[in-house]
């Protein structure tokens, strides 16, 4: 962020009812009569100011019929997100307060008049409603699968194979560390069919079993030779077999991995799926997931390879 971007923002933020509504669109997606319920002030005064903030990319909107919401830009610059992110964490105040405390009587109201689906449609992934969860979904999901003979590399506790053991023949989660492996050992205790060991990564040690699917969720960040890691894998798998892998994108955050004790940073699309092919196996997708709507924006990608 140059000099002056930066005066303009700060002018921006020395107006108290511009940080008011930065703190709630924070929070909600509201439209600008909401906004003026909340703030208790007139709408015209507030449209000037989402205005600015929108002229700043400090918010954005989207139509929904005769509605536009805003919400605050989770895509901004890194830069502007941390100055804004610093004021927001740092404050605390009485009339911020009263603000938090007054919306949700509005967006009470606002279900009462609309109902709940048509005023996030278009958006409705980023809103909760009771039942509704990304948990939910994926474990309702997952009863449609069929994995097979699973080995779950750098498994951590146990999270994946606790959702994936009900539709496997059987789970081998291998992981570094011997505190996070008796963590994994006592969450999937109940399950007969899934096998917890100690193993390197970069030298699997499984006997004579193949497998039908190897898991790399978040696996390749701690790998510190990712190209033996294929070679590795495409050892352990059945003909047919396929890896799925779940990774960060290529990135320049060093500071904010070190602490989360990462040896890379990250992969592109062209240089994974050039990992699975030198190990020969054949990629049947790489590609984007996701890209995080907080700075720095860590995207995350995935490839799926099988093996001939």
């Amino acid at each position: 962020m140059d000099l002056s971007t930066a005066s303009t923002v700060l002018r921006l933020l020395a107006d108290p009812t511009r940080v008011r509504l930065l703190a709630l669109l924070d929070r909600e997606e509201l439209t600008v009569a909401e906004l003026a319920a909340v703030l208790h002030l007139a709408q015209p005064r507030v449209s000037t100011h989402l205005a600015k903030l929108k002229e700043a990319d400090l918010v954005r909107d989207r139509r929904a019929g005769v509605s536009a919401y805003y919400r605050a830009n989770g895509e901004a610059d890194p830069t502007l997100a941390a100055l804004v992110a610093s004021l927001r964490d740092t404050l605390s105040d009485a009339l911020l307060r009263e603000d938090a405390e007054r919306l949700p009587a509005v967006l009470a109201q606002r279900a009462r008049s609309e109902g709940w689906a048509d005023t996030v449609a278009g958006d409705m992934e980023r809103h909760y409603s009771p039942g509704r969860t990304w948990e939910t979904l994926g474990r309702a999901l997952l009863q449609l699968l069929e994995t097979g003979d699973v080995l779950d590399i750098a498994s951590g506790d146990g999270v994946t194979a606790e959702l994936l053991a009900p539709h496997a023949h059987s789970i081998v989660c291998i992981d570094s560390s011997d505190r996070v492996v008796e963590a994994a050992r006592q969450r999937l205790a109940h399950f007969p069919n899934v096998e917890v060991r100690i193993g390197d990564m970069h030298a699997l040690d499984v006997g004579t079993k193949r497998f039908d699917l190897v898991l790399l969720m978040h696996a390749l960040t701690y790998a510190e030779h990712p190209d033996e890691v294929f070679r590795q894998v495409a050892g352990v798998l059945k003909p047919g077999g396929r890896v799925l892998a779940v990774t960060l994108g290529e990135h320049d955050h060093r500071a904010v991995v070190e602490p989360f004790d990462h040896r890379n940073l990250g992969f592109n699309p062209k240089a994974l799926s050039s990992l699975a092919s030198n190990a020969g196996l054949d990629v049947v997708s790489c590609e984007r997931l996701s890209r995080e709507r907080r700075a720095p924006h860590f995207e995350v990608i995935s490839l799926l390879a099988r093996k001939a």
